[in-house]
């Protein structure tokens, strides 16, 4: 294989962004092959630069990740897609890997599952609610969110509201709920690189095994599989 070189660097050509109160130029990438070039934007400069890793802490302070967190991620995914097709490498298949590969897996199934909760509330009649966490709770992890539901809401209540989830939304808990379990902040995110391993499959297998015995884990496994990665 011909040799392959990249780098992340700061894109001064362009307006400096909030990164959690830092001003900085947005990251991006740098691939080569063939004496061939592409740039591209880093998806875990946005992934990170979400308000939902932002900690703010009455009487603690405030603060966001690192940007080295954003660098390290990237140099994770790219060294793993450059292993994984030594044998048919090229810039299109990096592209299509890199999309793939890097995307947070908790991500891809937020969006829907916040939509799930949104007609949730309104159906129980509570539709200010459902309007709070659709549009005003992005700094707010929707996990953490449904923890503090179970500490106030009626058990009946509650209840209803993960059994149904499991029928109306992605399996966005059960995927957060097992990273959680993994990571600790600010890392809070499980790339679809990790997802695809064995041990990770298995781990998760065994996480629902626990947590949630009534649901049927290879299928959901299978609904993981199939989250629309290319859509965001």
């Amino acid at each position: 294989m011909n040799k392959i070189s990249y780098k992340t660097y700061y894109n001064n050509r362009l307006k400096e962004v909030d990164f959690h109160g830092q001003q900085t130029h947005p990251l991006y990438v740098q691939v080569t092959y063939e004496r061939k070039t592409i740039f591209f934007k880093s998806y875990y400069f946005e992934l990170f630069s979400k308000p939902r890793f932002f900690l703010d802490v009455p009487g603690a302070g405030a603060k966001g990740p690192e940007l080295e967190l954003a660098i390290r991620k990237e140099h994770e995914v790219i060294d793993f897609i450059i292993e994984k097709h030594r044998d048919d490498f090229s810039l299109e298949i990096f592209k299509d890997a890199y999309v793939y590969y890097s995307k947070d897996v908790c991500d891809l199934a937020e969006a829907g599952f916040r939509d799930y909760l949104f007609t949730f509330f309104w159906d129980e009649g509570s539709p200010f609610l459902g309007d709070l966490v659709k549009y005003g709770g992005k700094h707010v992890v929707a996990y953490d969110l449904v923890r503090d539901f179970k500490r106030n809401f009626q058990k009946e209540r509650y209840d209803k509201l993960i059994k149904n989830s499991f029928e109306h939304s992605p399996p966005y808990l059960p995927l957060y709920g097992f990273m959680s379990e993994r990571k600790r902040w600010p890392d809070l995110c499980l790339t679809m690189m990790e997802w695809r391993s064995v041990e990770v499959t298995i781990t998760f297998k065994a996480y629902l095994d626990r947590v949630y015995p009534d649901v049927n884990g290879l299928e959901l496994v299978k609904e993981v599989n199939n989250l629309p990665y290319n859509s965001r």
